[in-house]
């Protein structure tokens, strides 16, 4: 019997015990990336609910999301935003900051990389508590932008993130769900 698609991509994701602390079981998508098929068919089930929609932008977020993010991009033919820790982009930038589990660190983007009204995808690879989400999508919308979708290859729902991001009218679509982190 073929696998479905969750089986398939829960096969392709490594799993490590206590990183990066003790009782922590860190979702590895490195495994998945390296995987042909495995990455190929994670990209087309992000891409295929926006095949043929007018989206002008994706939104990585640093540095899984690059790789997913510059991936759909492509298949969309959209133009794709980096959104970095602070200090990493070279051109005038906005900046928000966000939360973190122990604390808050800042994020930004270039000024000019998105225009009002700009339809914008954002992209990662995991949503765990959603911090660093909720804050690219505050970033964004400060810049106009009208984000019409969080993705995210796996969710981590007792976290809370996917919840976050609703709440602020994102629908997040997920492809793989871990109960129990």
């Amino acid at each position: 019997m073929k696998p479905t698609l969750e089986e398939f991509l829960l096969t392709a994701i490594r799993t490590i015990p206590d990183y990066p602390k003790p009782g922590i079981l860190f979702r590895d998508i490195t495994t998945l990336l390296g995987n042909a098929r495995a990455f190929r068919r994670a990209v087309d089930e992000l891409v295929h609910p926006y095949a043929g929609s007018k989206i002008d932008k994706i939104a990585g977020i640093e540095a899984r999301g690059f790789i997913l993010g510059g991936a759909i991009a492509h298949q969309l033919s959209a133009g794709f935003i980096p959104i970095r820790k602070k200090g990493k982009l070279p051109h005038e930038t906005v900046r928000v900051a966000y939360s973190l589990e122990y604390g808050l660190d800042e994020m930004e983007m270039h000024k000019d990389a998105v225009s009002a009204d700009e339809k914008v995808i954002l992209v990662d690879d995991l949503i765990a508590t959603g911090g660093t989400a909720e804050g690219a999508v505050k970033l964004l919308r400060q810049m106009g932008a009208d984000i019409v979708a969080a993705c995210f290859v796996v969710d981590l729902p007792d976290l809370g993130g996917r919840t976050k991001l609703e709440a602020l009218d994102v629908p997040v679509r997920t492809l793989i769900s871990f109960e129990g982190h």
